[in-house]
């Protein structure tokens, strides 16, 4: 199968495995879609583990020997705005919208080695929260000598890079490497290609030490908050903040706390 999905306690792993570098197709768009959806359900899982399998890409974007229909123009209208087509669900556009497009509200943690371009940059801005780089890592959007402009706006990468940067990456398709993503913020560390996965997994069972509610809280104030005034955000986060408190136990919730500051020290 083109995507592992795997659990291991809280964690949950979802792995590229397609070929010598990863490409994304229609099946692996569906496989992802629904394994996002059953983490994001889950009562158990805290964390996910994204990566590629084996050392040369984490994904080299969508594969472009899938055949694509040959579609008329009033079908190519319909898949446009229904491209959930129960005929023809393996097809373009169609269970990518949907990766890119559902909410989520638990961390997902990066390992990247080698190439993370096209879609595999897309969804690594949009479905991962940190990102461990091998030295190896090198990404970019490649697609527009081909004629095949948008990453940028489907990877909504302004939130991600700054304008210069990202214009010149989106326009020239010129990659950068692992270092220039830890200047600018794009990854949170670089390390040996060999330790990539090893610190990423670090980093997911660092986080699921704290209870699954304080996480979606923290996650869900973040990503709703985003886009909101000062006043809406303090609202929502007010709103959520004493939902989770009531998740934990209104009793149970004050004396746990002082607990645990008590065993810090």
């Amino acid at each position: 199968m083109p995507l592992h999905y795997e659990k291991d306690d809280e964690l949950a792993v979802f792995t590229f495995e397609n070929g010598k570098v990863n490409p994304t197709d229609p099946q692996m768009h569906k496989d992802l879609a629904l394994a996002l959806r059953d983490f994001e359900e889950s009562r158990v899982l805290k964390v996910g583990i994204m990566r590629g399998a084996g050392t040369r890409a984490f994904s080299a974007g969508d594969d472009i020997k899938t055949p694509r229909r040959n579609l008329d123009t009033e079908q190519a209208v319909w898949r446009h705005f229904y491209p959930r087509d129960p005929e023809d669900e393996l097809s373009y556009p169609g269970w990518e919208r949907i990766v890119m497009t559902q909410p989520r509200f638990k961390p997902i943690v990066a390992a990247v080695r080698g190439y993370a371009f096209g879609q595999g940059l897309i969804y690594l801005l949009r479905l991962t929260d940190i990102r461990v780089a091998g030295e190896s890592a090198k990404l970019g959007f490649p697609e527009i000598p081909y004629g095949l402009g948008g990453g940028g706006g489907f990877a909504r990468v302004h939130k991600h890079i700054p304008r210069a940067v990202a214009m010149k990456m989106l326009l020239t398709g010129e990659p950068i490497d692992a270092r220039e993503a830890l200047r600018l913020n794009i990854v949170n560390e670089v390390v040996p290609d060999a330790d990539t996965d090893a610190r990423a997994r670090s980093i997911a069972l660092k986080i699921a030490q704290s209870p699954l509610l304080a996480i979606r809280a923290e996650m869900e104030i973040f990503v709703r908050g985003e886009n909101l005034t000062d006043e809406s955000a303090a609202a929502m986060t007010d709103h959520i903040y004493r939902l989770q408190v009531l998740g934990l136990g209104s009793e149970k919730f004050p004396i746990d706390f002082k607990a645990k500051q008590r065993d810090k020290g």
